[in-house]
């Protein structure tokens, strides 16, 4: 399919742009890299049940019941009502659960509960998801207040200061536990192998339950355990990709993963962390399992997540060139030199292109990650980054010509100078950030990895962002060719500050403050630096606010600054200061200017979140029956993706 002919924009509904991603280069695989891909691919969509049902305890049930009513023939579609039912069916599947992707407010329904009952009251029973004895009505009045009362379950992930931020949020990682609970349960397990050299990353694998006599115990997630069944086909896909493995190294990857998923040890989980990260000659690689912790309220819990990717051969030699220079970026950072890494291990920069998004990573998805997580892993063994170019392409391409510059930026000259540079400067700061940011600095000798608790997830995506602002202004990146010219940085200083003072606040509802992490770190480093000099300001013209940049050296200065003092907050594991922080300068919302921009990005007519329809893998196969071919085929629309991934791997529901 060439450029002309692929459509990277969908459907658009709620707040949400659908846009779909090419499998650039993917002809180009051989027979048994694409056959690796496809198995991969499935092991990837197969843990689908387990992030609706991680993400609230109602979800499976929820979607279940609205696709039979969806799907149902003798109900009506042709009324405002069922037209209402669609939209937010559509926003569960978008979100994995009944709550926002990336605010993770509770959506509030646009039919009435009168509807709802109805609707169920004409399908046959037995397509409903009823437990043993349970009636139409009873399972109606179960979901009710769940889906239509705004006070019940209202957050999936609640961050607010003061709060009980487990007995507050709605995610399925506890059940019946306090934080305070789950917090000195899990300090119990770091004290007891505080002298492991490999410690484990406990609480990753497990739901926490307080049981009926009040004592706390773990449901591993495993065969045989919680989400055993959607584990099983995670392992039946992971089993056959093995036949197509590229090399021994690349199978004995797969192999440990099996063996994690069959033990659910988190000692597994290590020696498979270690072989994963050191599997590099490989064209096709996968990320599959119990990976970031941004939906546990305490930053415990992996929320499970499968991705699949192939090398984008050309645009890999600008992460590998930066990766080679790493000790340079390491030993020149303006953090203090006790927070440095004297020897920076095993950075391996990749630009892939994804052949599937499934988990957590789909429909919405990240643009660069950087695994594993784990500090000492990252010490000792290094880690893997990646920056995705179909992603990112789909997102330039959509963007164009919408609007949005001409709406919020200062200035023609600046416009201009955005124009010609951001682009280029985006993939550079993700890789800036995925590639080095993350692997940087080091804990000092006793720190405790989760000592920042609620404040951890966004005070790492701020010191990896400060890292690649930094250095996307230095002059090394010119010297390397990495930027064209000494100038080109501000386009990204200008977007990047821009975005966390004022048009991020779109994805923010009215009297909503910030909660989810990467934009509580922007605010953070948008707002600290506007109010510690003097190089930028909010302005307003014809009665609009505009940022205005004055000092692009100083700028970089005053992010010099803070980037020293998130290093040593990480380093030290500085709860206090972290709390100070973050709750100063990253979650406040200033109420007028927020319905500014509301108001002013309405009138662009664009959609605030994007997120993607995967591409279909189509086995193709000879006259013998044998597979001859493995082709993406695009025109699937995302309802039938939805409910085609809701009969295929529905394995919990």
């Amino acid at each position: 399919m060439n450029e002309h002919n692929f459509c990277y924009a969908d459907e658009r509904f709620a707040d949400v742009q659908l846009l779909r991603y090419r499998l650039n280069g993917f002809e180009r695989l051989s027979l048994g890299q694409k056959q690796l891909v496809y198995c991969l691919s499935e092991a990837a969509l197969a843990g689908r049940d387990i992030v609706f049902d991680q993400q609230g305890a109602y979800n499976l049930l929820i979607r279940k019941t609205l696709e039979t009513i969806y799907t149902d023939p003798t109900i009506n579609h042709d009324t405002d009502d069922f037209r209402q039912l669609e939209v937010y069916l559509k926003r569960v599947w978008f979100s994995n659960g009944i709550y926002h992707h990336y605010g993770c407010q509770k959506f509030q329904p646009g039919f009435s509960t009168s509807y709802l009952l109805d609707c169920l009251q004409c399908v046959e029973p037995r397509r409903l998801p009823l437990a043993e004895g349970q009636t139409v009505a009873q399972l109606f009045e179960m979901l009710r207040p769940v889906i239509f009362d705004p006070t019940v379950l209202p957050k999936r992930v609640n961050k607010a200061d003061g709060c009980d931020l487990v007995a507050t949020s709605a995610c399925h990682f506890y059940e019946n536990v306090a934080q305070a609970e789950a917090e000195a349960f899990y300090a119990q397990l770091k004290q007891n192998s505080q002298d492991d050299p490999e410690p484990p990353s406990f609480g990753l694998n497990t739901t926490l339950v307080k049981t009926a006599s009040g004592q706390l115990r773990e449901d591993v997630w495993k065969l045989g355990g919680r989400y055993g069944k959607a584990l099983a086909m995670v392992v039946y896909w992971l089993s056959k990709a093995i036949d197509f493995a590229e090399n021994d190294a690349q199978k004995a990857v797969i192999t440990k993963l099996i063996g994690y998923y069959e033990t659910g040890s988190l000692k597994d989980f290590n020696d498979y962390c270690k072989l994963w990260v050191g599997c590099l000659d490989t064209q096709i690689d996968f990320i599959n399992g119990f990976i970031e912790v941004y939906g546990d309220p305490l930053g415990l819990k992996g929320t499970w997540e499968g991705l699949v990717e192939y090398v984008d051969e050309e645009a890999t030699r600008r992460t590998e060139l930066i990766s080679r220079h790493a000790q340079w970026f390491e030993d020149h950072s303006p953090v203090a030199p006790q927070f440095r890494k004297k020897e920076v291990k095993g950075v391996s920069a990749r630009v892939i292109c994804a052949a599937m998004l499934g988990g957590d990573e789909y429909p919405s998805t990240a643009i660069g990650i950087n695994l594993p997580n784990a500090d000492w892993l990252r010490a000792q063994y290094g880690s893997k980054s990646i920056t995705i170019s179909n992603i990112t392409e789909a997102y330039d391409k959509q963007a164009r010509g919408n609007g949005f510059r001409q709406e919020f930026v200062v200035d023609a000259a600046t416009v201009e100078l955005i124009d010609k540079y951001a682009d280029a400067l985006d993939n550079l700061h993700t890789d800036l950030h995925e590639c080095l940011g993350h692997g940087s600095g080091q804990l000092l000798p006793g720190t405790d990895p989760d000592a920042l608790k609620a404040y951890g997830n966004t005070i790492e995506e701020a010191r990896a962002d400060l890292f690649g602002l930094y250095y996307v202004a230095d002059e090394k990146m010119v010297e390397l060719g990495l930027t064209p010219d000494a100038n080109a940085y501000k386009a990204q200083y200008y977007t990047y500050m821009m975005n966390g003072l004022m048009t991020q606040l779109v994805r923010i509802e009215p009297g909503h403050q910030i909660e989810e992490a990467h934009m509580r770190n922007r605010s953070l480093i948008a707002h600290w630096c506007l109010q510690h000099g003097t190089a930028m300001q909010l302005i307003e013209r014809s009665g609009k606010v505009y940022l205005e940049i004055t000092d692009y050296p100083q700028l970089r200065q005053l992010i010099a600054q803070l980037l020293a003092e998130v290093q040593r907050i990480k380093s030290e594991g500085d709860l206090q200061a972290a709390r100070l922080l973050v709750e100063t300068y990253a979650v406040k919302v200033d109420p007028q200017l927020h319905a500014q921009v509301l108001e002013r990005y309405q009138k662009l007519n664009l959609a605030p979140y994007k997120g993607f329809i995967n591409p279909q893998l189509h086995l193709v196969r000879d006259a013998q029956g044998h597979v001859s071919d493995v082709v993406p085929c695009y025109g699937e629309s995302f309802a039938h993706q939805m409910l085609r991934y809701s009969a295929e791997y529905a394995t919990l529901i």
